[in-house]
């Protein structure tokens, strides 16, 4: 049987598996009606063999699984690996280490920008996923043969990719830039949901100082009645209307109700009288100790920052790694604005193939130039003098 629903079998595969150097792991879970994901099917393989465990099974104990994403003589392959891992730390508080991501993997191995699950089996195993089982109810028992299938094939796949992908990041002297990768997927606080610093999500739409302050509180509002009743973000108030009310800050629930946005009704209910306080208390925070509004850089650096865009697409063709992974659009306005920016394209590998250059290009000792059709690079100096010089 590849469905495993009793603690024994798990406590079983689980042992077995963990005689390999590494695993492939998934999930199946639904999330669209909750704030926490919840876990239906999780799914694992080594090279002999590959299970699919009903966490919903009555008095399935999950320990056994937990145990094995603990032990550190075992790799845990995953596939987008985030939200597979805040689930595990949402079950146990556990990190599964040491960690490969096949699609940060890929996109440093030249397979472009968040390349899908499907699209690395093909590339690498030539095998078309059968995927009609993707957006079936993964709580409903019992699981069909089809669904089992599905869920088996996504770990099953996984093990040559991630044999192929590593072997290409060993020959490539590129192991080392994943691993650097890995350490944000294996930090808690990646997984940590703290309310008060909810407001992170939107400090770009933020303006002003007053408008920033009343989103802190009112943002941390919403994700803690989130939390606590365990129902999406939007489900208690959507982005715009949280933003409509940072920017008008309506101090009574008959001003909440003005707000075109605003829910009808709502504004009589607690969560109206829980909106209005939560006003106050970010009208009432000093400024000084507010972060700063982020002010729009591309207004005063916008040609340096397209300067850069041609630059990264020109490292990310020459070098094989996506461009979203070496530079961000925030980190290009960041160096634009300053050569010591604090930004990852700054720091390790990231400088070695673009910082460093990003930063000649903005002093005027890199130029870029097209031939044959494709950008290039060379050095100012070496440029050849205009007619009459």
């Amino acid at each position: 049987m590849t469905l495993v629903t009793t603690t024994e079998e798990l406590a079983a595969v689980c042992e077995r598996l963990a005689r390999h150097p590494f695993v492939t792991v998934d999930t199946e879970f639904l999330r669209e009606t909750t704030f926490w994901p919840k876990v239906c099917v999780i799914q694992v393989a080594s090279p002999d063999e590959a299970k699919a465990i009903d966490t919903l099974a009555e008095g399935l104990d999950l320990t056994p699984f937990l145990d094995l994403m603990a032990n550190e003589a075992v790799v845990k392959v995953f596939h987008a690996a985030r939200q597979d891992v805040e689930i595990v730390w949402r079950l146990a508080r556990i990190i599964p280490k040491p960690l490969f991501d096949t699609q940060v993997a890929a996109m440093v191995c030249g397979y472009g920008e968040q390349v899908s699950y499907v699209e690395l089996v093909k590339g690498i195993t030539r095998v078309n996923l059968d995927k009609s089982s993707r957006f079936t109810d993964w709580s409903r028992r019992p699981l069909s043969e089809a669904q089992i299938s599905y869920a088996i094939a996504d770990v099953t796949y996984l093990r040559d990719i991630y044999l192929h992908l590593q072997a290409r990041l060993e020959r490539s002297k590129r192991v080392e830039w994943l691993v650097d990768e890995m350490q944000t997927l294996t930090s808690p606080a990646t997984y940590e949901q703290h309310p008060d610093d909810a407001w992170e999500r939107l400090r770009h739409r933020a303006r002003k100082p007053r408008d920033l302050a009343v989103l802190m509180e009112v943002a941390a509002w919403r994700e803690t009645e989130a939390q606590s009743r365990d129902v999406p973000r939007s489900r208690v108030l959507k982005d715009d209307v949280l933003l409509e009310v940072a920017q008008a800050a309506p101090r009574s629930p008959d001003a909440l109700a003005n707000l075109r946005a605003f829910p009808r009704g709502m504004e009589r209910s607690r969560a109206g009288a829980d909106i209005v306080a939560a006003i106050e208390r970010g009208l009432a925070r000093d400024p000084a100790t507010l972060p700063a509004v982020e002010r729009d850089r591309r207004n005063n650096n916008g040609a340096t920052v397209e300067l850069l865009k041609v630059l990264l697409r020109q490292v990310a063709e020459e070098t094989g790694v996506a461009a979203k992974m070496i530079a961000t659009v925030d980190d290009l306005e960041a160096i634009a604005a300053d050569d010591e920016a604090d930004v990852a394209a700054l720091r390790g590998w990231r400088r070695l193939i673009f910082g460093d250059k990003a930063i000649e290009l903005k002093r005027g000792r890199l130029a870029l130039a097209v031939e044959n059709g494709k950008v290039v690079t060379f050095d100012w100096q070496d440029a050849e003098p205009a007619a009459g010089e």
